[in-house]
């Protein structure tokens, strides 16, 4: 789950920052897509299905980011869980578990597909990507392919349509397919103090890295 979100974001993040990727047609797509955009809040619902096409778990929540690399993706249904980049670091919360696991946001994850929201640039050098291609009822599709051959992910499909990215597919490596469509954006909306902050609640177990600031510039630098 974390891993599909992890991907997912790279995609949104590509698109919100695509200006510092070098010029194609996908780029050239994404700018005319993304312009002025600076933040991003939206609802999803996620559906897993095996290599047989059978769906094993559907999910729904609430997805924000805010250039250049921070966001917040939170499950609501049907168990909660919460993930936050605040810039400096990646918390995970799983309020079932009581625990949280932390890590930090760094140059140093080069295998990890967060890398493109600390560095956007990495978006050709992380990815293949390909398009914009013509879909029925006006939609146009993205499709990116990780030049990493271990990387998790084999192909996502981004459907854009007149307000955004509504639907993304992803494929994994074992033939796993999941689909994220996505809903009721609101563009650069006015976030509330703290939200993309993260403090873990008294009496939870946290697990991970909680050393140094990340290994890439602040953010307002």
């Amino acid at each position: 789950m974390k891993h599909i979100v992890s991907f997912a974001l790279i995609a949104m993040f590509a698109a919100m920052a695509s200006s510092s990727a070098a010029e194609s047609p996908a780029t050239a797509f994404l700018e005319k897509q993304t312009q002025n955009l600076n933040g991003l809040h939206g609802e999803f619902i996620q559906t897993v299905y095996d290599a047989d096409g059978q769906a094993i778990e559907e999910t729904s929540g609430e997805v924000s980011l805010q250039a250049p690399r921070q966001f917040r993706w939170e499950y609501k249904a049907p168990f909660p869980q919460l993930l936050v980049a605040d810039g400096d670091r990646v918390w995970i919360y799983d309020p079932d578990l009581e625990q949280v696991s932390v890590r930090r946001q760094g140059n140093a994850e080069q295998q990890s597909p967060l890398l493109v929201l600390i560095d956007p640039s990495e978006l050709e050098r992380q990815l293949n990507v390909e398009g914009p291609k013509p879909l029925e009822h006006g939609q146009s599709r993205l499709v990116l392919t990780p030049r990493n051959p271990d990387a998790g992910m084999t192909r996502a499909d981004l459907d854009f349509g007149d307000d955004g990215i509504e639907r993304m597919e992803l494929v994994d490596s074992i033939g796993q397919r999941t689909e994220v469509r996505f809903g009721a954006w609101e563009r650069n909306p006015a976030f509330a103090d703290g939200w993309f902050a993260f403090d873990p609640p008294d009496g939870v177990d946290v697990v991970g890295d909680l050393g140094e600031d990340a290994e890439v510039t602040p953010l307002g630098e």
